[in-house]
């Protein structure tokens, strides 16, 4: 395996960036008032980094089943 291929860190990774979304969204939403637009857009980028923290971490490295 070469230097720097872990792929069983990705969940990790994908667990980390799901944390990282949910301070980001209660810091903008509760801990700071900014204007409606940006926080509309920082909460849609937060969603967006649910969605690929969930994808990392639910990602199937394993191969086919062997019979």
């Amino acid at each position: 395996m070469a230097r720097g291929d872990h792929p069983e860190r990705t969940p990790l990774y994908g667990g980390l960036l799901i944390i990282a979304a949910m301070l980001l969204g209660v810091g903008v939403t509760y801990w700071s008032r900014p204007p409606t637009v940006l926080r509309a857009i920082v909460l849609v980028l937060v969603g967006l980094m649910m969605l690929v923290g969930i994808g990392m971490t639910l990602r199937d490295y394993s191969g086919p089943p062997r019979r």
